[in-house]
């Protein structure tokens, strides 16, 4: 999305509230809202949280992973999901692999914040799903996709 990298939100979350924090969003599937990407990580790191699948924000994520099996991406990312707190996924993009990932955490027991702008056409399997751990929130801005992280983050601390 043009622009989202700017206008940060200096909101500050309760002293002691740094997570483990799983990012997911589509690699396989297409990379276009990369930026977006990079702005949550930015986001979450900047307010001291620990990402531990950082790299899908990664530029050079498709290269990085040609030198991996299959296996090993599996054996990482579900690694870091069970040492995760949380999982936040854009899910704008299709992508199997963050519906596993969205499904897997929620087996897990963990709580999920799906973000997407107004305009994508989530799958009915997120947007329909009742589950009490998964949140779905829309965002038009910046702003509002900072928001929609931190009050979700901020619920989870307190």
């Amino acid at each position: 999305m043009p622009g989202l990298r700017g206008g940060f939100h200096q909101r500050t979350l309760p002293q002691g509230s740094i997570m483990r924090i799983f990012l997911s969003a589509s690699i396989r599937g297409g990379r276009g809202l990369l930026e977006t990407y990079m702005h949550m990580l930015e986001l979450l790191q900047r307010h001291g949280h620990e990402v531990l699948s950082f790299h899908v924000a990664d530029p050079r994520l498709d290269e990085k992973e040609s030198l991996m099996s299959e296996r090993e991406i599996y054996e990482r990312d579900m690694g870091f999901l069970t040492m995760s707190e949380c999982v936040i996924a854009e899910v704008s993009t299709p992508s199997i692999g963050v519906g596993y990932e969205i499904c897997r955490a929620l087996q897990l027991g963990l709580p999920v914040l799906c973000l997407h702008p107004p305009y994508s056409r989530v799958s009915a399997m997120i947007l329909g799903n009742r589950d009490e751990r998964l949140s779905v929130r829309q965002y038009s801005s910046s702003g509002e996709l900072e928001d929609s992280i931190l009050d979700f983050l901020a619920h989870l601390c307190t």
